[in-house]
């Protein structure tokens, strides 16, 4: 056994994730256009009418969007805790209220072969959760739009062999870029996104203190970030605490507009 992942979109123009254990296929939000998604799945050879569901963190445009017209088109059922639900429903169109499902944060649940767990997290919207993934062995986390790190997210990433970790900004590019100062600070508080910085400080105990294997830098800011500045900060602050990325950790990033890498995570 083991799990498969994929990031098929990954900022502010759309988050969606696939990830999938033997029979068992998920998608984690749906923020794109339904023919976006089905051709993203279509590229990673899969099957979107193979889908058992598609859990959401929260209710942002970014995270929702598609997934409405791919809850009617493919009869899916669609996982989301009830303060999510309740901002939501006006936004996706007509349900089927079979379809909806509600979820407790931090009480796990199954999916087919997936155990799920979504884990309460810091962002500005009604109840936003990161969700962790597990077929029985091994384990992945995805945790973005999250504003701040708390020691009860962290012992949790703790946990996973691979993390997918928000590093929205560069925080000088974010002070002198072109946003308005309200957007600026809402970012940078601690219902925004994580910087660069952040996610290096998150990486470095995520693998001193744990199991993480892989971690995958995602939620890329076009206007304050470059992939490029996003790696070499998150390696520069893991190797100040002696972890090289190649050799302790494999390091890689999702992109915004284009599918990644398909991942096998097995221990």
């Amino acid at each position: 056994m083991s799990l498969k992942f994929c990031s098929l979109a990954s900022g502010s123009s759309g988050n969606c994730q696939y990830i999938a254990a033997n029979s068992t296929r998920v998608l984690l939000d749906a923020g794109l256009s339904g023919k976006y998604i089905k051709n993203a799945i279509d590229s990673i050879s899969e099957d979107i009418t193979k889908l058992s569901g598609i859990l959401v963190t929260h209710e942002h445009t970014d995270h929702i969007q598609g997934v409405g017209v791919l809850m009617r088109r493919y009869n899916l059922d669609v996982y989301a805790n009830q303060s999510t639900w309740d901002v939501m429903l006006p936004k996706i169109g007509k349900v089927d209220p079979d379809r909806v499902k509600v979820i407790q944060n931090g009480v796990p649940f199954a999916i087919g072969d997936l155990e799920v767990k979504s884990i309460g997290v810091s962002h500005d919207a009604a109840d936003p959760v990161a969700y962790r993934f597990s077929d029985g062995v091994s384990r992945l986390a995805v945790a973005t739009d999250l504003g701040t790190m708390t020691e009860e997210i962290l012992q949790e990433l703790l946990q996973v062999d691979f993390l997918m970790l928000e590093s929205n900004h560069d925080i000088e590019m974010l002070k002198m870029g072109a946003y308005p100062y309200y957007l600026k600070r809402r970012i940078l508080s601690e219902v925004g996104h994580l910087s660069n910085d952040n996610a290096g400080e998150i990486a470095t105990l995520a693998v001193q203190g744990g199991r993480v294997q892989n971690i995958l830098l995602g939620h890329l800011s076009k206007e304050n970030n470059f992939p490029e500045l996003a790696f070499e900060t998150v390696s520069g602050v893991l190797r100040e605490n002696h972890i090289h990325v190649g050799t302790d950790v494999c390091l890689d990033l999702s992109y915004r507009d284009r599918v990644g890498r398909v991942y096998s995570i097995g221990r």
